[in-house]
């Protein structure tokens, strides 16, 4: 049986920022390895991403801007996780404001800490099948398109560099080459 791997011990721990979607805490810790460091840690409540799948394979993709890299990025449904709200609850709530569908079918796919250097943020991706669409109500500084693309057009989009958000393709690339594969064989 493996040993236990020893955490860090915290000396001191202060709430320096407290802001609508993230926190900063400032720490004094004894690192596993001895060595005394502060670290500044942006806490995150969680999010949720959501890989919308047709029936014929199609995935359902949003673009949106995004203020912090001055771009409009092609990305899965995504969106922080509420107080007391599951994860899975969240995808849900998620894929229905921002594209008005909602899925028969939610399944994990991938359980991540897109940043763990600095940031708390745990990330679940979900796979959405069984979709019908309704009605979107995207928050008020949301202006989002759909759009409905084959995986291979969105692997040569990846490839040519038009989608470069990170958890989008992480979740899609896992989606086509470990998930959607897999299923394939159990059939």
């Amino acid at each position: 049986m493996a040993k236990r791997k020893a955490l860090a011990k915290v000396l001191s721990s202060k709430i320096v920022f407290k802001g609508r979607v993230f926190g900063v805490r400032r720490e004094r810790v004894i690192e596993p390895g001895g060595v005394e460091a502060t670290r500044e840690i942006v806490t995150h409540p969680g999010s949720v991403v959501v890989l919308p799948v047709f029936a014929d394979g199609r995935i359902l993709m949003i673009r949106q801007y995004r203020h912090s890299v001055r771009q409009y990025l092609w990305e899965l449904v995504a969106g922080s996780k509420d107080p007391g709200e599951s994860f899975q609850e969240g995808a849900r709530r998620e894929l229905h404001e921002e594209t008005g569908y909602t899925a028969r079918r939610m399944r994990k796919l991938l359980d991540l800490f897109p940043t763990p250097g600095f940031v708390s943020e745990n990330m679940v991706i979900f796979l959405a099948e069984g979709l019908k669409l309704g009605t979107a109500h995207p928050e008020a500084d949301e202006k989002i398109e759909l759009r409905i693309f084959s995986l291979r057009e969105i692997k040569d989009w990846i490839r040519a560099g038009k989608i470069r958000d990170a958890k989008s393709v992480a979740g899609i690339l896992y989606y086509a080459h470990c998930f959607r594969g897999r299923r394939a064989v159990r059939k």
